[in-house]
């Protein structure tokens, strides 16, 4: 189908298949539209459909909410054309089809499965065909079976990678999670589109970095952490990572930060903060190189970096009222400039 989207940069036109979103089929020919999640839960990636007609793949995505649907108006992420589609997007988009990576579909098939802790899994996903992205960036994942796409950040790096490590957080009637964790699933095929995100870590900025994260939202700043020490960006920069979980036994990866932070030889501090439980002690026991804090992740940030917010980059990931919180303290208290600030919100 050919699609036109009328937007405050131009009007542009591209293909779309009868069984793609419209908004990775944009992305995919490299246009700046507006999306977030990219998998019908924000709303950001609102367009009205002017001419023709467009199939809506979730109906009730928490998405719609804002949206006026009798005028025309879809979630892009949600929509494939029944028809040639002109479509009205309030955003100044660019064509930037020479700027990698851009995104594109592939064919996945999970290689293995391990549990971190009872209720987060990683997966690696094996790529036919190698795939390049930036530290903080992720993936949109379907299962054949399974209705939807879901985003997970990739916690690897590489220039090009064939295969991905992603982390899943348990949801109680999540059904991608209940076929994820209720059975052998190494081996199955899984559909790849991406890579997708702005939360990237960019080194030519040369600014201290600061990460915030709540539960698997630590994937994309594992990503960030190792891109970062493959680059010796620690030698000159310094680093803070603030983890977020409920206990310590929900803890996972934590071995790897610890290297993260050996590696940085005193310039990259790890706290883990623990929400449900009282800290047995000052550092983690096994890992004496993460210290340990009492409370939200974000108020302990706040306890600990007070004043040191000088030529910081920040990065937030997790879920929406943790990266609310963590927003108003960037913003209000730390003052660190907006461009400068990214995030992703898991809902």
């Amino acid at each position: 189908m050919k699609i036109t989207v009328e937007t405050k940069g131009g009007e542009f036109n591209f293909d779309c298949e009868p069984t793609e979103r419209i908004l990775f089929a944009a992305l995919r020919h490299g246009l700046t539209v507006p999306y977030e999640c990219a998998t019908g839960t924000c709303g950001t990636c609102r367009g009205r459909i002017m001419q023709g007609t467009a199939h809506v793949a979730w109906d009730a995505a928490p998405g719609f909410a804002r949206l006026k649907r009798d005028k025309g108006d879809v979630l892009m992420c949600q929509a494939r054309p029944g028809t040639d589609c002109v479509l009205r997007i309030p955003a100044d988009v660019a064509a930037r089809p020479d700027s990698p990576p851009l995104p594109s579909h592939r064919a996945g098939r999970i290689a293995g499965a391990r549990k971190l802790t009872p209720d987060v899994m990683e997966i690696e996903v094996s790529l036919p065909q190698p795939m390049a992205f930036e530290a903080g960036q992720f993936v949109v994942l379907e299962a054949p079976g399974v209705l939807g796409g879901r985003a997970y950040s990739m916690v690897n790096f590489g220039r090009d990678v064939d295969q991905i490590g992603l982390v899943v957080k348990q949801k109680v009637g999540g059904g991608f999670c209940d076929w994820l964790f209720q059975g052998d699933v190494t081996g199955s095929d899984v559909n790849v589109f991406g890579p997708l995100g702005r939360a990237t870590y960019r080194p030519a900025e040369r600014r201290n970095i600061l990460c915030i994260a709540g539960g698997s939202g630590i994937a994309g700043m594992l990503s960030i952490l190792e891109a970062a020490t493959q680059g010796n960006y620690f030698r000159e920069h310094s680093g803070h990572v603030f983890f977020g979980v409920r206990a310590l036994a929900d803890g996972f990866h934590l071995g790897r930060l610890h290297d993260y932070s050996r590696a940085a030889a005193g310039k990259l501090e790890i706290t883990l903060a623990l929400s449900h439980e009282q800290p047995p002690s000052a550092a983690h026991p096994l890992f004496p190189g993460i210290r340990l804090m009492a409370g939200m992740v974000g108020d302990a940030a706040a306890l600990a970096m007070a004043g040191r917010y000088d030529n910081m980059a920040a990065f937030v990931a997790g879920p929406p009222p943790m990266v609310d919180a963590a927003l108003r303290l960037l913003i209000r208290d730390a003052r660190i400039p907006t461009q400068f600030i990214r995030y992703d919100k898991f809902a």
